[in-house]
């Protein structure tokens, strides 16, 4: 297995990953705000938005070993007007800095709530930019199994399934945490893990059928390439691969996901719901991990 090839990998989901959390954690902030006040939406949000930092700095490490010599990011950045590339580090670093940056203020409450607010929604932003500009490193006419509107579909959809699974499990963790010092469901953080984890259940169900669309789709994409590509995914080397990826989303994200939303709308059944959201992100993980890999063997025929 060559590093450079699992560099990419990395990369590119950890970065969605991270983005995907920023943005549904700042869409969750914003809607409980309105509905039970700063105060609480602070207490939900603040420690999970810890989390996200750690998870970009990973990915960002896993892309200069694909830039094979780390002192080449510098010359990576230099042609932002006409690469993709270089858009692509640029907006990473760009979310790194001003997302940490929001990150710091938010935790230590630096500034107005709408000063931090909208700082965030500018890091939100960039974030997006960054998989708008890492699908379009891949959409070149040299390489016709990744020249398709359906890789940024796939990026997108990656994007805010895994930031949503990982946001509701960091959610899920915050609660364990602040039910430590005050045991018992009855205070407005235990109706508020509910309500969201209920829609993180209904967002995976909704975006897994995304992904299933996408797929054969692609497949059929595929088949129309010269390369070999669709067989070897169907019934060659990787079918193997594709059908426990296949199967891990549809539990993770489809199974699980249900049960997530059948035991949130039930009192009581907190931590149940919390159980089966940690074990729907862990597997949409490994799916997510798998199905990238699959997405770079079609083109470089790299192996596990």
């Amino acid at each position: 297995m060559n590093t450079h090839d699992w560099s990419l990998v990395l990369f590119t989901i950890l970065a969605q990953m991270s983005v995907g959390s920023f943005v549904v954690l700042g869409i969750v902030h914003f809607l409980v705000s309105r509905s039970a006040g700063v105060e609480e939406a602070d207490r939900m949000s603040d420690r999970a938005l810890l989390a996200i930092g750690p998870v970009l700095v990973l990915g960002l490490i896993a892309s200069f070993f694909h830039l094979g010599n780390p002192l080449n990011a510098y010359n990576a950045i230099a042609n932002l007007g006409s690469s993709w590339l270089s858009r692509e580090i640029f907006s990473g670093v760009a979310f790194a800095v001003v997302g940490g940056a929001f990150a710091f203020m938010q935790w230590r409450k630096i500034g107005t709530a709408s000063q931090r607010n909208l700082l965030g929604l500018l890091a939100a932003l960039i974030g997006l930019v960054l998989v708008y500009s890492m699908a379009n490193v891949y959409l070149l006419r040299t390489v016709p199994v990744w020249d398709s509107v359906l890789t940024p579909i796939s990026f997108f959809a990656t994007t805010f399934l895994l930031g949503t699974l990982a946001m509701g499990a960091a959610y899920v963790a915050n609660y364990s945490y602040l039910q430590r010092k005050n045991p018992g469901c009855g205070d407005a953080q235990c109706v508020l893990l509910r309500k969201t984890l209920s829609w993180v259940g209904i967002s995976s169900i909704v975006l897994l059928g995304v992904e299933f669309v996408v797929l054969p789709l692609y497949l059929v994409y595929l088949s129309s390439t010269p390369a070999a590509s669709a067989e070897s995914l169907i019934a060659g080397s990787y079918s193997t691969i594709l059908i426990v990826r296949l199967v891990l989303a549809f539990l993770g994200a489809g199974l699980f996901g249900a049960i997530v939303y059948r035991n949130a709308v039930s009192v009581g059944r907190e931590k149940v719901a919390g159980n089966w959201a940690y074990a729907a992100f862990a597997l949409v993980l490994v799916s997510e991990i798998l199905g990238r890999f699959l997405f770079y063997a079609t083109h470089t025929g790299f192996s596990l």
